[in-house]
C-alpha cells in the first residue's frame, strides 16, 4: 500500500497549483488619480498620478534626498486603451488602478463629450465605483494632478476627504452611471478648479470645490454656482448638512445657520398637458452667527430669522430650477424620474417629448425651517443693552 500512497502524494504535489501568477507589491505602480483631456487634434490625453513608495523616497538614515511623494505621467492615444498602453511603456511597474480615488475631466473634453472615456469603466473589473469623478473648470484635468497639496501625500487623497464632507456636489462613478442609465434624469458632476486666493499658499498648492457641472447627452452644457448648487442639493434631496446665510433688513445685519437635518418631499400633478410639481423642504439647524442687534432668543425675533432663512432657501431652489429649465433645458433634478417611479403609464406617454415638456413644468416650493438652541444665541455680546432690539 505504501508505494501507492507515495505515488498519490507525488501526483498531488505535481498537480497542486502554487502562486505562479502572483504579483508582488513591489511590481505595482499605485494610481491615486487619473485625468482625461483632449488635444487640439481630437485625441485623448490620459494622465496618471502615481504615489512614490516611501522606500523610494530616501527615508531617515538612507541618505536619500528625494522629497516628492508622487509623480504624473501622461500619454496620447486615439482612444483610452491606446493611451493606457503607451503609459505602461513609461512605467517600470504594472499600473494598478484599484486604489484610485478621483478622476478629473478637463473642461475642453467635457464639452466635447465623455461617453467614450466612461465606457472604459464599464469593462474594467478592478475599477472602484466609489471613485469620485469631477470636471476641472477652466483648465485641463492633468493640472489638478500636479498640485502639491500640503495636507495629503497625493492631491487625489485630498479630494476624497473634501468630497466626504459633502460641502458641495459629490458624485461617484456609481452615481453617474445610475443617473445616465435611468429614465427621466440627466447626470451631473462635481466641479473643481485651481485656487490661488488662500493666504500664504502658492497658487499651485491649492484647489477648491466650485459648484455643479450640468450634462446633456454626455456633454457639458454649463455650471451651477455655489448658491445654485445649494438649491440643487435641496431640490434633489442631497442636502444633509450645510450652511445658510441671510441678511435681515429688520436687523441691519446677517444671520448664519448650520443645518443638521434636511428633508425633501416631491409631489407631481398631471392634468392634461399641464404638469406641476410641489416641493416641500424641511430643515433643522442652529444659529452659528448673528451680526444683527436682534435678540434671537425672543420668539418674535426668532420668527423673523426663520422667515428670512426660508425665503433664502426658496430663492436658491427657484434660481436653480430657472437655470436648468429655461437656460440649460435639461432635467438634472429628476422630475421625469419622479413621474416614472410614481406614474409609469403617464411617463410612457411623456417620455419621448420630455425634453420639450420639462422647461414648461410649473413648480411651487414650500420651506419650513426649525431653529434649535436659539435660547443660547441671544444678541451679540459686544452690544450694549440700549443697542439690542427686543
Amino acid at each position: 500500500m505504501k508505494p501507492f500512497l507515495y505515488i498519490g502524494l507525488l501526483f498531488t504535489i505535481l498537480i497542486t497549483s502554487g502562486c505562479w501568477d502572483r504579483t508582488e507589491i513591489n511590481d505595482l505602480a499605485f494610481i491615486a488619480g487619473t485625468a482625461f483631456d483632449l488635444t487640439d487634434d481630437g485625441e485623448y490625453i490620459l494622465s496618471h498620478q502615481i504615489v512614490i513608495p516611501s522606500s523610494a523616497q530616501g527615508g531617515p538614515g538612507s541618505g536619500g534626498s528625494q522629497k516628492e511623494k508622487f509623480f504624473v505621467i501622461s500619454a496620447v492615444g486615439k482612444n483610452i486603451n491606446e493611451a493606457f498602453y503607451r503609459l505602461q511603456k513609461k512605467s517600470s511597474r504594472r499600473l494598478f488602478t484599484a486604489h484610485r480615488v478621483a478622476i478629473f475631466i478637463g473642461e475642453s473634453l467635457s464639452k466635447h463629450g465623455i461617453q467614450d472615456i466612461l465606457d472604459v469603466y464599464t469593462h474594467e473589473s478592478k475599477q472602484r465605483l466609489k471613485t469620485y469623478i469631477m470636471v476641472v473648470k477652466g483648465a485641463e484635468g492633468r493640472r489638478l494632478l500636479k498640485v502639491n497639496y500640503p495636507f495629503e501625500q497625493a492631491p487625489s487623497e485630498a479630494i476624497k476627504e473634501m468630497e466626504a464632507l459633502r460641502s458641495e456636489m459629490a458624485v461617484t462613478l456609481r452615481d453617474f452611471f445610475l443617473a445616465s442609465s435611468s429614465d427621466g434624469i440627466s447626470p451631473v458632476l462635481g466641479v473643481i478648479m485651481p485656487d490661488g486666493l488662500s493666504a500664504g499658499v502658492k497658487e499651485n498648492h491649492i484647489f477648491k470645490l466650485a459648484g455643479t457641472a450640468i450634462f446633456k447627452d454626455f456633454k457639458l452644457v454649463g455650471y451651477l454656482n455655489e448658491n445654485e448648487t445649494n438649491g440643487f442639493l435641496w431640490v434633489t434631496g442631497r442636502m444633509k448638512n450645510g450652511r445658510i446665510n441671510v441678511r435681515l433688513p429688520e436687523g441691519d445685519g446677517t444671520v448664519g445657520v448650520v443645518l443638521d437635518k434636511a428633508n425633501r418631499k416631491m409631489i407631481s400633478e398631471i392634468s392634461g398637458d399641464k404638469i406641476k410639481f410641489k416641493i416641500q423642504l424641511e430643515g433643522e439647524g442652529a444659529i452659528w452667527e448673528n451680526n444683527t442687534p436682534l435678540d434671537i432668543s425672543l420668539p418674535e425675533n426668532l420668527r423673523l430669522v426663520q422667515k428670512a432663512l426660508e425665503k433664502m432657501v426658496e430663492k436658491q431652489v427657484l434660481d436653480t430650477l430657472s437655470k436648468v429649465q429655461k437656460q440649460y433645458k435639461v432635467d438634472s433634478v429628476g422630475f421625469g424620474q419622479e413621474i416614472y417611479r410614481n406614474n409609469p403609464k403617464q411617463w410612457k406617454a411623456l417620455k419621448e417629448q420630455w425634453s420639450q415638456k420639462f422647461p414648461e413644468v410649473d413648480v411651487s416650493v414650500a420651506v419650513k425651517l426649525n431653529i434649535i438652541g436659539s435660547g443660547m444665541a441671544g444678541p451679540p455680546l459686544h452690544l450694549k443693552e440700549k443697542e439690542i432690539i427686543k
